[in-house]
């Protein structure tokens, strides 16, 4: 005869149901799922919308959604736990669609770079061309490119912006949002050493000769430079700090000393050790990683990786004791307190920077580490040899591998798809014959980036060819570019 909609019996009192709810607030899925088997009262309380919708937004689901959006939030966890469970399963086995971004009259893979998905390549041809792996059916579109093409020399992408640089020392930059001409171009006199573009943000930095020009947009959007350093050295490496308010921040590594450029502090050394040139070089929004090698009269003192904070300026933590020099590092995208280093002595390692001890040591590869990264569960490295490895971290246990003809010079994965990047060294091989310098003729020189999707389920052997997705709408090629007359994929 008891209210039990509005009074919520508790033992020995009633509550109100507002007052029960911010209690069961406290409760996780197991919790909930035992109090829904006390009574039709608490069952009501224990389904209630807003405390599966919590708990869906804590274990990071559905961040974009508000609670209106599904009718049963407890039946959203449950399909979202599944899916992950199954994409963990299919990374493990390798089980996936797999397809190959090739573009043929770009002539020869120079870099690439992605961006949640979306892949960013230039060309010996000068040409830069864009794809959104996320739509297999995407029609890759070709950025403008200078007047004069010349190859490409780097290539960032984020969220909003494409930014390239040429072997003239040009720079052009492009909107994601307005079209397929630059918003900005602007030249240097020397060749291009390194380029940097904010993850989250619109400036870009650029090292050519001695000197690191920062350009950003104002809130007009018209392009201006904020700042210009002098730097003593060639850069070697360069980055932009992420979520930076005000004037950009940037971290330049030239031979032996690491620089961090403050518009209002424009001199400032983070670090500077005579006979210790840095290897490698990564930034997260407060800290700063970098590789250094010891040769000489510091042969005493083994290879190591510095980690720096950026608000104090101080070295936190030294990590690593190797011969061989660290080639890659990876800070911005590893879990917290935690980085993954690549070294020439093929082995790849993870640090936890709280205690500066090595969690793991993984033998490899036949040559150096070229590319590193990390998540909660795996470790993605490529290698010189042009070797992909995927390893359980936990386990220490290479999970699979995959090999191409170039060294992997860029790998970036999330939760359901791995884009890895072979990009060769020579960027002018020549043919058959002695006077014969068309790289077109021969596809083995190009480089190639593949592209896995995991959210399908099927194997990556059985996964539809490239070459079987196209629209068919030309019907002759040249060499292995062949174009199909017969649409067998809609048999």
């Amino acid at each position: 005869l008891q209210n039990e909609i509005n009074e919520v019996p508790f033992f020995d009192v009633q509550l109100p149901y507002e007052l029960a709810l911010k209690i069961f607030q406290y409760l996780g899925k197991a919790e909930l799922g035992r109090c829904a088997q006390v009574s039709r009262t608490w069952k009501i309380l224990a389904e209630d919308e807003v405390l599966w919708y919590r708990l869906c937004q804590e274990e990071g689901y559905l961040l974009d959604m508000s609670i209106s959006d599904h009718s049963c939030w407890k039946l959203a966890l449950k399909n979202c736990r599944a899916r992950e469970q199954m994409l963990k399963t299919n990374w493990k086995n390798r089980v996936g669609a797999v397809s190959q971004l090739r573009y043929e009259p770009g002539r020869v893979l120079c870099d690439v770079h992605c961006c949640d998905g979306v892949v960013m390549a230039g060309y010996s041809s000068g040409e830069v061309r864009l794809w959104d792996t996320r739509a297999w059916d995407y029609t890759a579109p070709v950025l403008a490119a200078p007047p004069a093409p010349a190859h490409v020399s780097f290539v960032r992408i984020n969220s909003s912006l494409a930014v390239a640089a040429y072997e003239d020392g040009s720079v052009s930059v492009w909107s994601l949002l307005f079209g397929q001409e630059p918003i900005h171009h602007f030249q240097h006199n020397q060749r291009i050493q390194a380029l940097a573009l904010a993850p989250g943000g619109t400036a870009v930095a650029t090292a050519s000769g001695f000197e690191v020009k920062v350009e950003n947009p104002d809130d007009r959007g018209f392009w201006q430079t904020p700042a210009t350093f002098e730097i003593q050295k060639l850069v070697n490496f360069l980055n932009l700090v992420p979520d930076v308010t005000g004037s950009p921040v940037a971290v330049a590594a030239a031979e032996d000393i690491v620089y961090l450029l403050k518009a209002e502090d424009p001199g400032r050394i983070l670090h500077s050790v005579y006979g210790q040139p840095v290897t490698c070089l990564d930034v997260s929004a407060r800290e700063a990683a970098f590789g250094i090698k010891t040769f000489g009269w510091l042969l005493n003192e083994p290879n190591q990786i510095l980690l720096y904070n950026l608000e104090t300026n101080q070295c936190v933590s030294k990590v690593g004791n190797s011969l061989g020099d660290f080639s890659c590092v990876n800070l911005h995208s590893s879990p917290p307190n935690m980085l993954v280093a690549g070294n020439k002595d093929r082995r790849v390692r993870v640090f936890d920077v709280r205690s500066g001890a090595a969690v793991s040591s993984l033998c490899a590869h036949q040559l150096g580490v070229s590319a590193v990264r990390m998540d909660e569960w795996k470790i993605v490295s490529g290698g010189e040899e042009g070797l992909v490895c995927v390893w359980d971290q936990r386990m220490g246990t290479k999970l699979w591998e995959m090999h191409a003809r170039h060294p992997v010079r860029h790998v970036w994965f999330n939760s359901h798809s791995l884009i890895t990047a072979n990009i060769p060294e020579e960027k002018n091989p020549r043919g058959p014959s002695i006077t014969d310098d068309d790289p077109s003729v021969h596809r083995k020189y190009r480089g190639v980036i593949y592209s896995y999707d995991f959210s399908v389920d099927q194997l990556s052997v059985e996964s539809v060819l490239p070459i079987c997705r196209s629209s068919y709408d030309e019907l002759a090629g040249y060499n292995y570019n062949i174009g199909l007359a017969v649409p067998y994929d809609s048999i």
